[in-house]
């Protein structure tokens, strides 16, 4: 029965990189248990296992103590705020009043009324002293309240003190920490990427690739999420110094890999046109027969309508391949000996009759 090699090579290439992916993501989350429960052998340090207790409890006590002393004489001074209020209501109003009858007296013009005079002038006097030892009463506690909130500002100072070298001395721990965790996911890590990339230059081509692929692909997610985000920084220098050292081995593997490739075309095409011949595989003929390109040398045999002579009205001319490249000479279509039917050189068998090709034929004798 024949199959359809398109469709085939899509479900096939559908369903390995599905196992390749199922594969991948067990085994990240495998690997995040493993991670957390190595993460876990290791304490994280915290700022108070830092801090002087006993003098921050002593300097504490005696901040909220003064705090509680400002809080009540706030309050007495509040009372007091609203006590010399009244007196001072009491004294403007009485003073209105003073004002009123003395306008009034010197209208009618009693003589008699000295005494009177002095004694109501004494009655405002009297309102206004009371008015002032209020306010002398609330200065003096407002002085007391300043002198104990600076005395509690100096327990605040200490306090963020003694608090400031806790953290300073939690910050160099916390340090120590991180590296011995980025140490420890090293240790799981850096075998795993190397097995990674051991797997991708090595078995990418296996029959079994989907397999070293989907391993490739979380030994890649395990050096990115499991290991970069644990790199110390030391102000970035060293995540730095990891990205240009990844950026140059990158660069200069693909640089590498792509030179040879054009350096081993650039040795294929010197070579004869039947020793190339031979080397063409069958899935890369088919590829080359549907996109129209020389399997040898990748370029395309189609000649176009500006690079033929048209004769007349012949429009088939847009469409005409050659027996050979025109670029590297090797030969694309021959006649079947069998039925004498043109077929693509390097497919296995005849169209029309289904005799096995030359080239077919001249592998299994030299192989």
């Amino acid at each position: 029965m024949e199959l359809n090699s398109k469709k085939l090579e899509r479900t096939s290439r559908f369903i390995y990189y599905t196992i390749s992916f199922i594969l991948c993501i067990f085994l990240i989350l495998l690997s995040n248990r493993i991670i957390s429960d190595l993460d876990s052998a290791i304490v994280s340090p915290q700022v108070e296992d830092y801090e002087n207790k006993v003098k921050i409890n002593q300097l504490q006590a005696k901040y909220d103590a003064l705090g509680l002393e400002i809080e009540a004489l706030n309050n007495k001074n509040s009372t007091i705020q609203k006590t010399m209020d009244t007196a001072r209501e009491n004294y403007n109003n009485e003073k209105q009043s003073f004002d009123n009858w003395l306008e009034t007296r010197k209208t009618l013009g009693s003589p008699d009324k000295d005494a009177e005079v002095i004694q109501r002038a004494k009655k405002l006097d009297e309102y206004f002293n009371i008015e002032k030892a209020w306010r002398n009463q609330y200065n003096e506690v407002q002085e007391q309240v300043d002198a104990k909130q600076k005395i509690q500002q100096d327990y605040y100072n200490n306090l963020d003190k003694e608090r400031t070298v806790a953290y300073d001395k939690y910050s160099k721990e916390y340090a120590r920490f991180e590296l011995k965790v980025f140490l420890i996911r090293l240790l799981f890590v850096g075998p795993i990427l190397a097995l990674g990339i051991f797997f991708f230059v090595r078995y990418r081509r296996h029959k079994f690739w989907p397999l070293f692929f989907g391993f490739s692909l979380f030994s890649v997610y395990a050096f990115f999420f499991g290991l970069v985000p644990y790199l110390p920084s030391y102000g970035g220098y060293v995540r730095y110094a990891v990205g240009i050292i990844l950026s140059a081995g990158l660069g200069y593997y693909a640089i590498k890999k792509i030179r040879s490739f054009i350096e081993q075309k650039q040795a294929e095409l010197k070579t004869s046109t039947q020793e190339r011949a031979k080397n063409v595989q069958t899935e890369v003929a088919e590829k080359a027969l549907e996109n129209h390109y020389c399997p040898s040398c990748g370029k395309d045999f189609i000649i176009k309508k500006w690079e033929f002579p048209l004769k007349g009205n012949d429009q088939d001319a847009y469409k005409l391949v050659t027996n050979f490249c025109r670029h590297c000479g090797l030969e694309l279509f021959s006649n079947c000996n069998n039925c004498g039917n043109k077929n693509f050189a390097h497919l296995p068998y005849c169209a029309l009759c289904g005799e096995k090709s030359t080239y077919i034929k001249n592998k299994q004798q030299t192989g």
